[in-house]
């Protein structure tokens, strides 16, 4: 298992360019079997799961290629409606693939989709929007089989605005007969990003990133390029990271629109925010803070988004207070508390409710990160820490962002891979 060693103490400062966003670039990709020509992606991160799921479409007959940060995929040669289950375990986004896959072929089959053990996140709404729009499921030796002779638009309201279920359902529904609706849809800018590849290859998408989401199908879908949205994500543990332990950072390519919620609170609790232009945000902070204390709740989008909780968590902890952080997406998502302890935290956690006592001093230790984003927060504990830290599990974190430590030390990090 690889790792990171952080010597913490030094300011972040300089230009930062925030990468294609994972989210988004994960079910476009899976969106490509939709068409009948070329789809060239552009922005596209070099991660893990962009390595997954490329597999997963060359096994299924797809001809992809990558040239720099473009992604060239020929869809017109597929021929199998199976996703291999070593696969489908290595990557939940696999899970894409099913809409796509039975709008195109009639069929899919997959296994339970594996990824980070943040909780309980079951296949039941993706099946749900699915056989709504005419599929039938079957199980069978512990795999998902999904076939339909045809898929009609229909109304799909949905219990809870789940996103890739939201995603999935409008695949589909762009190639179904008539007019699917798609009520408490999710609203996040990845959602907005996949209708407008959608649109750009023939379906007509009508209310992406509102609560009502309306999709025409089409029976026939063209090529297209599409240039992926930068990742929110990134750009708020960049911030984060410049917030946490001081710095003067320009963050490029950054949708300041796409993270609601997080400029307000770091401008109340003392960190100067500059709108530069939509895409550039110019961030300072002393990384020294007044007492302030400090409630969140995550929540889906618009509300402080679950993949940040764990980086904003760890801030929390250079400014003085009691703050209450409270998960309301994943019901284990505070893994990254026990390990922040090593460093000397104070926090009190359970599975959903943490309790932060900030404002006093962190130092080296070894950690492993438990899941992708709480890998992230490590990292900036350990650039908060005084001395010297280990991270392990450097592939965990690497899922979501391409040559982290080489980013840090542009910055002035003090950070190694091995």
């Amino acid at each position: 298992m690889g790792e990171f060693v952080v010597r913490g103490g030094r300011r972040l400062t300089g230009t930062v360019r925030v990468n294609g966003a994972k989210n988004a670039a994960l079910p476009i990709m899976a969106a490509t079997v939709l068409a009948n020509q070329p789809v060239v992606l552009h922005d596209v991160p070099e991660l893990r799961d962009i390595q997954v799921m490329t597999k997963v479409l060359r096994s299924l007959g797809v001809t992809v290629e990558r040239v720099g940060r473009d992604v060239l995929v020929d869809p017109r040669t597929l021929n199998n409606y199976v996703v291999p289950a070593e696969l489908m375990q290595e990557m939940r986004a696999s899970i894409f693939l099913l809409g796509p896959l039975l709008a195109k072929l009639g069929a899919a089959e997959a296994t339970q989709p594996g990824g980070c053990a943040i909780g309980d996140r079951p296949i039941d709404l993706h099946l749900y929007g699915l056989t709504a729009l005419g599929a039938v499921v079957d199980d069978e030796g512990g795999r998902t089989i999904l076939r339909a002779k045809r898929l009609t638009g229909r109304e799909v309201h949905f219990p809870f605005p789940s996103v890739g279920a939201t995603e999935n359902v409008m695949m589909a529904a762009s190639m179904a007969e008539g007019e699917t609706r798609i009520r408490n849809a999710a609203m996040e800018p990845e959602i907005v990003d996949l209708a407008q590849f959608l649109e750009r290859i023939g379906a007509t998408v009508r209310g992406a990133g509102t609560p009502e989401i309306r999709i025409s199908g089409s029976g026939s879908l063209g090529g297209a390029e599409h240039t992926i949205i930068g990742d929110r994500v990134e750009a708020a543990t960049f911030v984060l990271a410049a917030a946490a332990v001081g710095g003067d950072l320009v963050v490029r390519n950054c949708m300041v629109d796409h993270l609601p919620g997080l400029w307000g609170r770091l401008q109340d609790i003392g960190v100067r925010i500059e709108e530069i232009d939509a895409e550039t945000v110019h961030v300072v902070s002393e990384g020294r803070f007044s007492p302030f204390p400090v409630s969140v709740a995550t929540g889906p989008y618009p509300g402080f988004a679950t993949d940040c909780q764990p980086q904003f968590m760890t801030f929390l902890l250079s400014v003085p207070g009691v703050h209450l952080v409270t998960e309301k997406v994943f019901e284990s998502r505070l893994g990254h508390a026990a390990e922040l302890r090593r460093m000397g935290a104070q926090i009190i956690a359970d599975r959903r409710v943490a309790l932060i006592y900030g404002g006093h001093g962190l130092h080296g230790s070894y950690v492993t990160a438990p899941d992708l984003r709480a890998g992230a927060a490590l990292v900036i504990g350990a650039l908060m820490a005084e001395g010297e830290s280990v991270i392990a599990g450097r592939e965990i974190i690497e899922r979501g962002y391409e040559h982290l430590d080489l980013r840090l030390r542009s910055l002035g990090a003090e950070i190694q891979a091995r």
